[in-house]
């Protein structure tokens, strides 16, 4: 269940910045957004310690595929990171900097992406191969 959070609140959120795009005004949409961020951020958190801690190695094409997910989460993380970097400035340090802003949204985008990947690999590990989660 821990595993699930982050990859909801990140899309949720996502989601929430695609409303703001395409309404093309500034609403208290992107200030939940970002917040919804920044909770996700906290739970992949959690997350990664679950399974950093309390996963067991695994042998043959279960280790490729447990590789794969453990990359992407790092990816996932490393641009959650940037995302909320990005995103806190866009809204409350230069809001009036359009280009900022672009970059705040693309980095969310990315990061919804590679959190669904991982999750996908992480699905795969617990559906496919019956890994305990």
């Amino acid at each position: 269940m821990l595993s699930h959070f982050p990859i909801v609140l990140i899309i949720l959120g996502f989601v929430a910045e695609l409303i703001v795009f395409f309404s093309k005004k500034e609403t208290y949409l992107s200030k939940i957004g970002f917040y919804i961020l920044v909770l996700g951020a906290l739970t992949a958190f959690f997350a990664w310690i679950s399974g950093e801690f309390f996963t067991e190695e695994l042998t043959g094409p279960l280790n490729e595929v447990r590789e794969m997910h453990e990359h992407f989460v790092w990816v996932s993380l490393g641009l959650l990171a940037a995302s909320c970097i990005f995103k806190y400035f866009s809204l409350f340090r230069k809001p009036e900097n359009k280009n900022l802003k672009w970059a705040a949204f693309i980095f969310y985008a990315l990061t919804a992406i590679s959190f669904c990947i991982t999750g996908y690999y992480g699905g795969t590990l617990v559906y496919d191969y019956l890994i305990p989660a």
